[in-house]
């Protein structure tokens, strides 16, 4: 007998573009984040919440600018940019969720088309691996806010079938400290694919990260890993 349980969130975000020129992205990530509604976070984020204190930020946290010092993180010092990263990550590490991410290296592609293409193909994988699993809910809803249409569009036409899923575009971003988990993932598993793949670091990355941040990076999040 299978229990229908309450809901299933599943928060999405990408990191990448489709765009094949000079200066487009070599790879391209999305990330997803899974967390059953009935599994408490009020610990957790208050866990977050107070190593963010300590480092003086309580602002959303997207990890490609806080790596690259850009926009709201363009005056802050490296340490203190490392303390929110790691208030994050240490988060995702202790939260109960599953984690996904499928990345795509656009250097062996050439067109728009086939990336979308690739991209259908993995998230429809991934998805039919945890269909079952979905299928235990009263309701699924996917938190993607179509920072990127093309995805959007994948998403919705992989999902149009499932009854039990709503996908909302419209969220406090800020407030969904999940989503920045996703976001988080889609950045530091193309770190962690360049360093698998002898792919060079950015300065920015290398900077910010040592060999030794990256290996215990894929040590750490492995036992959440789908």
């Amino acid at each position: 007998m299978i229990i229908i349980k309450r809901r299933l969130n599943i928060f999405i975000d990408e990191s990448g573009d489709f765009g094949f020129v000079d200066g487009s992205s070599d790879l391209y990530g999305v990330s997803f984040t899974i967390h059953e509604s009935d599994d408490s976070i009020v610990n957790d984020l208050e866990y977050l919440n107070n190593r963010l204190k300590k480092a003086n930020y309580d602002g959303m946290i997207h990890l490609a600018d806080l790596v690259a010092k850009r926009g709201d993180y363009s005056y802050l010092k490296l340490e203190q940019r490392k303390n929110i990263f790691w208030a994050i990550f240490y988060f995702s590490k202790r939260v109960k969720v599953k984690i996904h991410t499928i990345i795509i290296d656009k250097r062996f592609k050439n067109s728009k088309t086939q990336l979308n293409r690739e991209l259908a193909i993995e998230i429809n994988k991934f998805f039919e691996s945890i269909s079952n699993y979905m299928n235990q809910f009263e309701k699924v809803v996917v938190y993607y806010d179509n920072g990127q249409e093309a995805l959007g569009a994948i998403i919705d036409t992989l999902l149009i079938t499932k009854n039990n899923v709503e996908h909302r575009i419209e969220f406090d971003h800020k407030e969904k400290r999940l989503f920045q988990v996703s976001d988080m993932l889609t950045f530091i598993d193309k770190i962690v694919y360049k360093h698998n793949h002898n792919v060079p670091l950015t300065r920015a990355e290398k900077y910010f990260f040592s060999v030794k941040d990256i290996l215990g990076i894929i040590r750490q999040l492995k036992n959440k890993r789908l």
